[in-house]
């Protein structure tokens, strides 16, 4: 059975970054469905926009129109989900880009696993949990998903009648204090800053 081989790129990542100005890092947004993930991440992508900071965000459903487009809801599936996100965003980083990860996410170990395959390659991981409560992300139902579950057209949702595992040592905690938008993005640029430099 034949091998992969791995090749080392004649560009190597520090002269990518240097002669580009460029850092990359993965901002990883977890939290329950309409927890205000995406609405974080394309806030935090315009702010980085506008500092002239390289960025891009990984959709978790955007990448199940194409690349998980195989890949169903069950436990063993959205695990293959993260993994495969989780190594795209390693891409990302490596390139120099901001990759903004706004997934649910629900288990700690796949979080983990996205989290030590970035530091295995000496990229920087920034967790985030958007904290919004169940009560308030079913009240907003920004995509039905609630309703659906509750009267019993849809089950498997993160947090109603399938598990979510809370990040229990995040990098950032935002949504747990109804902070707003500007403040959830400076409070992850903050960290970006300290932890990644960029």
């Amino acid at each position: 059975m034949n091998q992969p081989v791995w090749h080392e790129p004649g560009v190597t990542r520090a002269q990518r970054w240097n002669r580009h100005g460029l850092v990359g890092a993965t901002v990883w947004l977890t939290g329950f469905s309409g927890s205000g993930k995406s609405t974080i991440a394309n806030g935090l992508a315009r702010e980085l926009l506008n500092t002239s900071r390289l960025s891009y965000i990984l959709d978790a459903d955007n990448i199940r129109h194409g690349l998980n487009s195989d890949l169903g809801f069950s436990d063993d599936e959205r695990t293959e989900n993260i993994r495969r996100i989780a190594e795209v965003a390693c891409l990302f980083a490596d390139s120099g880009t901001v990759a903004i990860v706004p997934i649910i996410s629900p288990f700690i170990t796949s979080r983990a696993h996205a989290r030590k395959i970035h530091e295995a390659r000496n990229l920087k991981f920034i967790e985030v949990h958007v904290a919004t409560t169940l009560e308030e992300c079913e009240r907003r139902d920004t995509k039905g998903l609630y309703a659906k579950v509750r009267s019993g057209d849809m089950t498997g949702l993160s947090g109603v009648d399938s598990p979510y595992e809370v990040p229990k040592s995040p990098d950032v905690v935002v949504g747990a204090n109804n902070e707003t938008l500007q403040q959830s993005v400076a409070l992850i640029l903050g960290k970006l800053l300290v932890k990644a430099g960029v």
